[in-house]
C-alpha cells in the first residue's frame, strides 16, 4: 500500500510560480511512475505531467510544457511539481499519482494509476 501526501498549493498572481511536493510512504517508491493530475472547478481531472520510476522519461500535457517541470528525488520518496509562468486557467486541485506496474504507458489515462493523494489547492489570481 502507498499512501500519497501532496504540499506546496496555495495563492500565487498570474507569473508567479509555485512548486508542488508529494511524499510517498512505503518501502518501493523507486518502483513507482509518478503523475500529476489536475481538477478546476466544474471539470473533469485531467493528467498534467508524468516521470518514470528513474526519472529518465518525463511526458506533459501541451498547455504546461516549457512551464511546469516534474522531478523526484527518490532518497526521499518525493515528486515534484515546478510549475512557473503561472496563468488563472492552471487554477485547480492538483493531485499525485502513482503507479506500481513499471511502465509508462496510458499516461494520462487515470486508470493507469492505482494511488492517489488528497490533493492541494493551487489559485492562480489575475
Amino acid at each position: 500500500q502507498v499512501q500519497l501526501v501532496e504540499s506546496g498549493g496555495g495563492l500565487v498572481q498570474a507569473g508567479g510560480s509555485l512548486r508542488l511536493s508529494c511524499a510517498a510512504s512505503g518501502r518501493f517508491f523507486s518502483n513507482y511512475a509518478m503523475g500529476w493530475f489536475r481538477q478546476a472547478p466544474g471539470k473533469e481531472r485531467e493528467f498534467v505531467a508524468t516521470i518514470s520510476w528513474s526519472g529518465g522519461n518525463t511526458y506533459y500535457t501541451d498547455s504546461v510544457k516549457g512551464r511546469f517541470t516534474i522531478s523526484r528525488d527518490n532518497a526521499k520518496n518525493t515528486v515534484y511539481l515546478q510549475m512557473n509562468s503561472l496563468k488563472p486557467e492552471d487554477t485547480a486541485v492538483y493531485y499525485c499519482a502513482a503507479r506500481s506496474d513499471g511502465k509508462m504507458t496510458w499516461y494520462s489515462s487515470e486508470t493507469s494509476y492505482a494511488y492517489w493523494g488528497q490533493g492541494t489547492q493551487v489559485t492562480v489570481s489575475s
